[in-house]
């Protein structure tokens, strides 16, 4: 269980600045299948809820600092776009020792009124630091999943659809973050960076974001 600050994805607000409350449940098998659902709502307004997500992956070893991930993932936002960031995800993960993960991803939106095939691409850094911290950062580039959102060029901002101004299909994102962990508890804020293109009509995350956790 967890409660944030905000529900970002890849750089994206899906909720405004207000609390969410994150449920999760997973399950990891000896063969290296793993299997996880997770659900998201605003605490000020539960229904819709902000985000669901069901999940497959499998695990290999490959060598013996390196593990191979591929994963299919279904992703549906009820409350966000009316429907034009679901989407069927599948990833291919190469992970280091815990520390370095490197990630590419097919999109395939299944809302809005697009079906053309997307990706991204991701890396992510995880590095212990004493009395129970962590330090973490990230960075990735995607196609937009919403690729008809335009800036109008004397900077006054778009919205999706086909307006005058400058056509954006791909933006970058990333985040830095300190992670303190004790037990089953985790705290995690982090600086979020995203391309300023996508700051226009509300589209990118807030500039921090906190989330609190607890796994049992």
């Amino acid at each position: 269980m967890a409660l944030s600050s905000q529900l970002v994805d890849r750089g994206l607000a899906i909720t405004p600045d207000t609390a969410v409350l994150q449920g999760a449940v997973s399950v990891t098998l000896p063969s290296g299948w793993a299997f996880g659902a997770s659900a998201s709502a605003e605490l000020r307004d539960v229904s819709p809820p902000a985000e669901a997500f069901v999940q497959a992956s499998r695990y290999w070893r490959i060598a013996p600092d390196w593990q191979l991930q591929a994963g299919l993932l279904y992703y549906d936002y009820p409350s966000r776009g009316g429907g034009a960031f679901n989407r069927t995800e599948g990833s291919v993960n190469w992970i280091y020792r815990d520390v370095l993960t490197m990630g590419l991803s097919a999109i395939y939106p299944t809302g809005g009124t697009s079906r053309q095939l997307r990706g991204a691409a991701d890396v992510a850094f995880h590095w212990p630091l004493p009395w129970g911290f962590a330090f973490s950062a990230g960075a990735g580039y995607a196609q937009a999943q919403v690729p008809y959102y335009r800036v109008y060029g004397n900077g006054s901002g778009g919205s999706y659809g086909y307006h005058g101004g400058d056509r954006v299909n791909s933006y970058g994102y990333g985040h830095l973050g300190l992670i303190w962990g004790q037990g089953p508890w985790r705290v995690e804020v982090d600086r979020m960076i995203v391309d300023h293109t996508m700051r226009q009509e509300n589209l990118a995350a807030s500039p921090w974001v906190a989330t609190i956790s607890v796994s049992f």
